[in-house]
């Protein structure tokens, strides 16, 4: 799943100065959710998630097999001092 995504977005997403870290489903409360998680070299703020954000919808939009299960779509970045 997160080459796909990865595939799809972070060309579109490397002038924000962010990358796809991973891309995941799971499963809360009976939905399926889209995990879209976002990383930098830098820390990201909430201005640079909500314009990557914007760019990654308009794409998956445009990829509904992709997302067709899905009920939830949620982008976030990774935090600053995880270790992987």
């Amino acid at each position: 799943m997160k080459e796909k995504i990865a595939n799809l977005v972070n060309d579109s997403i490397q002038d924000l100065g962010v990358y796809v870290f991973d891309a995941y489903l799971d499963t809360e409360e009976g939905k399926t959710r889209m995990n879209i998680v976002l990383d930098s070299e830098e820390v990201i703020d909430l201005n640079r998630i909500t314009d990557a954000s914007r760019v990654i919808n308009k794409i998956l939009d445009q990829e509904e097999k992709l997302l067709e299960n899905v009920d939830e779509l949620d982008i976030f970045s990774r935090e600053k001092g995880d270790c992987e």
